[in-house]
């Protein structure tokens, strides 16, 4: 299995370089491999062997993180348990992944009723790195995403979907080195937070994290001037908090912002840009069923750049990675026209966890170019140019019937956005008295007179897309990813 060898190598080839920094303090890779394997000898007493999915507390400490090394070594899965999340919803997770074991680096038990290995607590031991014989088909993790139904849908990924995930990445060209500060910003039970953790471990970089209790984009301005971070995974969310703080920006030692998880307009990167004036900066795309991202578009320093609606390409496909914009009966749409973006990829989850009905209705199987593939509907709306680069025209569920026209949400806040001068926006579909659709507009800011917002958007927009009411709230909120909290957003109309 290349990337437990790859785990190992680095880890081992780097015990002096800081592998962690939490809170302030940092963890050498040796510290890291004896963590790791503490829990090791824990767990091969502790579980049995066809004990395959184990619970995972996200705490934000070195345990926790030796933890998901430490089980995948011994051939196992990972789910991460969120202990701020409502309890119905972890009982719920770890129900459905059947687990029996919880590893927990808090002091205390952080939920009652299961066998628990408490791994601040655990006796030092003779460091091993070494894999059991594990199948690449094992899986990494289980990652449970929100449900129509209300009840979390898990996502498994395969060690093999993971190595997919790395190799394709390095054929970017997107260099790390063991010198790299990398940003991890992500809550565990993000698909996000794997990359931040995952790529600077294989290349000995360092990890910097945002403890539970800071306000993330202040943090990350501090790490960023403090510890010269090089590499910076984001959510686009973070940059319009930043924003009014770009002057006081100057990181000329950052090599590499990527962004994924949302939407990255253009007006926001051109100022980012300079911010960071010596990095790469890129857009990648992926649903967490294909492991992260599988797509990758590089934003182009002074010279234009494919965006729709003032949002930037997603780009082209990663290697072992295939789109298709298809029509609903999973037919392609001609060059330009828009669809749903399907995925085929050595990246793609086997399926959801015990959940056929879903998977009949995410996956299906097409004839492309001669050879029989199975592909995942992602749920979001594209169009593909004539180069080969995507252009996201938002999500599918994010369009509406307004008078009987369909709407895309996007072009809306696109409009709002060039009239409110870098103020943020976002456009909902919200249903009025009559059970008629309507448009409403969330702004980011203290209230104003909107009249002359309205008057550019007549300019702009037919009358059944001009918002009929509007709300101001003073940051938006967002969820523990870090995204907008669209749902949250919503409530301010009922």
């Amino acid at each position: 299995m290349n990337l437990l060898s790859n785990l190992q190598n680095s880890i081992q080839s780097n015990y002096d370089n800081n592998a962690l920094c939490l809170n302030e303090v940092f963890y050498s890779y040796k510290d890291f491999a004896q963590e790791i394997s503490n829990i090791r000898v824990s767990l091969k007493e502790s579980t049995k062997k066809n004990e395959l999915n184990i619970g995972l507390v996200t705490n934000n400490d070195v345990q926790t993180y030796a933890s998901i090394i430490a089980l995948w070594l011994e051939g196992k899965a990972y789910v991460p348990l969120n202990p701020d999340f409502p309890i119905e919803r972890n009982t719920s997770i770890i129900q459905q992944a059947d687990i029996l074991t919880i590893l927990d680096s808090s002091d205390n038990i952080t939920f009652c009723g299961h066998q628990t290995i408490l791994t601040k607590k655990l006796l030092q031991t003779k460091i091993n790195l070494t894999p059991e014989n594990v199948s690449g088909d094992n899986l990494g993790y289980i990652l449970f995403t929100s449900g129509t139904t209300g009840t979390p849908k898990g996502v498994p990924i395969t060690l093999n979907n993971l190595n997919a995930l790395a190799e394709a990445f390095w054929k970017l060209n997107y260099t790390y080195s063991n010198t790299d500060k990398c940003l991890q910003m992500f809550e565990l039970t993000f698909d996000f937070s794997v990359m931040a953790y995952l790529f600077p471990l294989l290349k000995g970089a360092c990890i910097y994290t945002i403890p539970k209790d800071e306000i993330k984009y202040s943090y990350i301005f501090e790490l960023m001037e403090d510890h010269g971070l090089t590499i910076l995974p984001m959510v686009p969310s973070i940059l319009h908090y930043l924003r009014p703080y770009f002057d006081e920006i100057d990181c000329p030692k950052v090599r590499f912002s990527l962004f994924c998880g949302e939407a990255l307009p253009l007006d926001v990167t051109n100022e980012w840009s300079k911010c960071i004036p010596n990095a790469i900066i890129a857009n990648v795309y992926g649903p967490t069923e294909c492991t992260v991202f599988c797509t990758d578009y590089t934003f182009k320093r002074n010279a234009q750049n494919k965006t729709h609606n003032g949002v930037i390409s997603v780009g082209k496909d990663m290697d072992n990675t295939i789109t298709i914009i298809a029509d609903e009966n999973n037919n392609e749409v001609p060059i330009g026209e828009k669809g749903e973006l399907c995925l085929s990829s050595l990246q793609l989850t086997p399926g959801y966890w015990k959940n056929e009905a879903k998977n009949k209705e995410a996956f299906f199987l097409k004839n492309h170019k001669g050879e029989e593939r199975r592909f995942y509907r992602t749920g979001d709306l594209c169009a593909v140019d004539k180069d080969g680069d995507i252009l996201y025209h938002g999500r599918v569920d994010f369009q509406a019937k307004i008078q009987g026209f369909r709407v895309e949400l996007s072009e809306i806040e696109f409009h709002a956005k060039a009239s409110l001068n870098k103020l943020n926006a976002v456009a909902l579909a919200i249903s009025n008295n009559t059970n008629n659709t309507e448009i409403g507009l969330v702004i980011e800011s203290k209230q104003f007179k909107t009249k002359q917002l309205l008057e550019d958007l007549k300019t702009k927009l037919p009358q059944y897309m001009i918002p009929t009411k509007i709300k101001f709230i003073d940051n938006f909120p967002l969820n523990t990813n870090g995204k907008t909290d669209r749902k949250n957003l919503e409530d301010l109309f009922n």
